[in-house]
């Protein structure tokens, strides 16, 4: 019982420090708990995604889900599983997922659930080019996690309200969004979050910018939040060529020839 208490702490202090945009000390804690006999997912498989390793976190996700039967258990994992694959772009399998979620999320009457599932649910709409349905979704996950008291999940389905703002043509009410999420994110540490909405704001970076443009700052720090070349296209309206031709200016200008190296660089030179 002690190491299974042991397993769960080093996982959840991994959380916390990949949240924070730690990932090395993240990795390291979801290694401890793995030793302590506890499945370090779907932590390990979001830390991949956030290290730009799409297909390593879709692979890993989809090892856990599979493996798991007890309807809780999977419920754990359905929400990690929505997001990456709406990373790599597998829409189909990301909408399945939410619709198992909002099932269980049914049948348990559990208001978390009822959170997840709206916020898959919305993130899912979105994708598919549905932003009025997704607002309608979101704008539910976000009260619940609200009543919950939940103000990180609270932020981050402000985000994806923002960019269904933004794609029904309201800029005001989009950035308004992004503005509440970017004010928990700073206040909570979550550097990978902060990178992304400032992105989506335009915020310009603070001191030296290295050469870099505002765009190819809102590139990188995209992708310093773990996004794929396709959802930077996606949520800045740029093709997914404009994209690959930014990211290799970025690459050129700092020095490096990897989206790690870049994230690293973004963060250790202050453009996040």
């Amino acid at each position: 019982m002690n190491e299974r208490a042991l397993g769960h702490a080093a996982y959840r202090q991994g959380e916390v420090h990949r949240l924070q945009g730690d990932f090395g000390t993240a990795e390291a804690a979801y290694r401890e708990a793995s030793r302590f006999g506890l499945e370090p997912q779907p932590g390990l498989a979001l830390l991949r995604l956030g290290q730009g390793n799409g297909n390593v976190a879709a692979a890993a996700i989809r090892r856990a889900l599979s493996e798991t039967t007890p309807p809780l258990k999977r419920a754990a994992l359905l929400p990690a599983y929505v997001e990456v694959m709406l990373a790599v772009e597998e829409i189909d399998a990301a909408r399945s997922a939410s619709t198992e979620l909002e099932e269980l999320a049914e049948r348990q009457g559990s208001d978390a659930l009822d959170a997840m599932s709206a916020h898959a649910r919305g993130a899912v709409d979105l994708a598919g080019g549905d932003p009025g349905a997704a607002l309608v979704a979101l704008r539910r996950a976000w009260q619940a996690w609200q009543d919950l008291g939940a103000p990180y999940d609270a932020a981050r389905t402000r985000v994806l309200a923002g960019l269904a703002c933004r794609a029904l043509g309201d800029e005001d009410a989009a950035l308004l969004e992004f503005e509440a999420a970017r004010g928990v994110f700073a206040h909570l540490e979550a550097r990978p979050d902060l990178a992304a909405v400032d992105s989506l704001a335009g915020v310009a970076a603070l001191g030296a910018t290295h050469g870099l443009t505002e765009r190819e700052l809102q590139v990188l720090r995209l992708v310093a939040a773990g996004k794929s070349n396709h959802a930077i296209a996606v949520d800045l309206f740029l093709s997914d060529h404009t994209v690959r031709r930014h990211l290799q200016n970025i690459f050129r200008k700092v020095g490096v020839s990897s989206r790690a190296a870049a994230t690293a660089f973004a963060f250790e030179h202050d453009l996040i």
